[in-house]
């Protein structure tokens, strides 16, 4: 759920920039060729796209490590206190209470 309000909320974000940039013109040079009045949101989403294509060639050619053996580990024994077995109010200090009370 909160995966798809994140999304929601992204392409929110997207298409506000989009809205406020409709105006907005830019030239692109490619060196040979340009293009003059392209939106700037287009070149934006362009460069986005092409960023993404970029990255999917490292992606398949990386070669996964191999897992970890996992190691056991003992278990920790905790210090608790041994419980006083048949014990008069009176010698019941506030301290030794597991509730903190009397």
């Amino acid at each position: 759920m909160i995966r798809l309000i994140s999304i929601i909320i992204i392409f929110a974000v997207f298409l506000g920039f989009i809205v406020l940039n409709l105006d907005n013109k830019c030239d692109i040079s490619l060196g040979f060729t340009g293009f003059s009045d392209v939106p700037v949101f287009l070149s934006v989403l362009v460069s986005f796209v092409l960023g993404m294509l970029a990255t999917v060639p490292l992606l398949l050619t990386r070669k996964k490590a191999p897992p970890k053996p996992v190691e056991e580990k003992p278990a920790r024994s905790l210090p608790f206190k041994k419980a006083k077995i048949n014990v008069s109010p009176d010698e019941l200090k506030k301290e030794d209470s597991p509730y903190g009370i009397d």
